[in-house]
């Protein structure tokens, strides 16, 4: 007969024999099967060097994966070496470019117009989407209208940012921000539509109104929603600026689109695919950044636990 367990056989005794003295309680550092099921198996032994690499091995792995498949298909023939290298000449290449200025000041150049015009499309957005999600015939309005703008290529765009600002900076800021500002609008409508009502009536008994409302009660409880429009927005105006730096060529400036142009004319594939995974790493840092925050918000609001 298999053992039983201490209070179960205390809780059982009391049952059936009231007589009996009552199941001594559990001590306060115990935890019963519900709690210790919310809060997940303990972390793995071994410090954070563990855990780390525990998050890192399928992603060095998938690279890996990545770099061999990549070194095969140069090494198949399929296309020339000067069309397709291989790694080796690749990351050679890009390993000489990144120890010059000029690398670096492309960087700053992409780096500045991607912050810019995702700043001016974040405010652009948040009272746009805070409008529409306030005011019922504004919804009715534009509400569709917002999610078309989302849908649709960046690169449409460019023709007519051409005509009303000719090669210059501002053809790129409207088409970034016609690409991220839809998103992060739509983030935040869908945000505070989930927003319970009871959270509204109660604010609204504690006599929140105008800016303190949002201030203290819609913002904070649609800020999941609102940061995963954020990221999405992010994605977005990211591409549109790689599409911008390669159609509009403001005169006078040397950006990674300007760059990657510049060494298609001379037909150097070994520096394209340098500045393709440049910008590719950029992403995925900047992607991270919106992870960690992501993360940190959820477990800030308890939906997940601490390692």
């Amino acid at each position: 007969m298999p053992t039983e367990l201490p209070a179960t056989r205390a809780a059982l005794d009391g049952i059936l024999d009231p007589a009996s003295p009552p199941a001594p309680v559990s001590n306060a550092n115990e935890v019963d099967g519900l709690d210790q099921l919310e809060l997940g198996p303990p972390p793995a032994k071994g410090g954070r060097g563990r855990r780390i690499w525990a998050s890192a091995w399928p992603k060095l792995l998938a690279i890996a994966i990545v770099l061999l498949v990549w070194e095969l298909i140069a090494l198949s023939g399929w296309k020339p070496s000067y069309i397709l290298p291989g790694p080796g000449p690749v990351f050679r290449d890009l390993g000489g470019l990144v120890k010059t200025a000029d690398f670096w000041d492309g960087i700053r150049l992409t780096m500045t117009r991607a912050v810019f015009g995702f700043a001016l499309a974040v405010v652009i957005g948040t009272v746009l989407g805070s409008l529409v999600a306030t005011f019922a015939p504004l919804r009715s309005a534009i509400g569709s209208l917002i999610t078309g703008l989302q849908t649709m290529p960046s690169v449409l765009w460019f023709p007519l940012a051409i005509l009303l600002f000719q090669l210059d900076e501002r053809a790129i800021y409207f088409v970034v921000i016609l690409g991220a500002a839809p998103s992060v609008a739509n983030g935040l409508i869908g945000g505070i539509d989930y927003i319970p009502r009871t959270w509204l009536r109660v604010g609204q008994v504690m006599g929140m109104r105008g800016w303190a409302k949002y201030r203290h009660l819609v913002l904070p409880a649609s800020l999941p929603s609102f940061v995963s429009g954020l990221k999405q927005g992010w994605a977005f105006s990211w591409r549109s600026l790689m599409a911008g730096e390669l159609l509009v060529i403001v005169p006078g400036t040397v950006s990674i689109g300007v760059r990657i142009q510049n060494a298609q004319d001379l037909f150097d594939s070994t520096l394209v695919i340098s500045y393709i995974i440049v910008v590719l790493v950029l992403g995925i840092l900047i992607d991270m950044l919106f992870n960690w925050a992501d993360t940190s918000l959820r477990r800030r609001w308890g939906l997940i636990t601490k390692a």
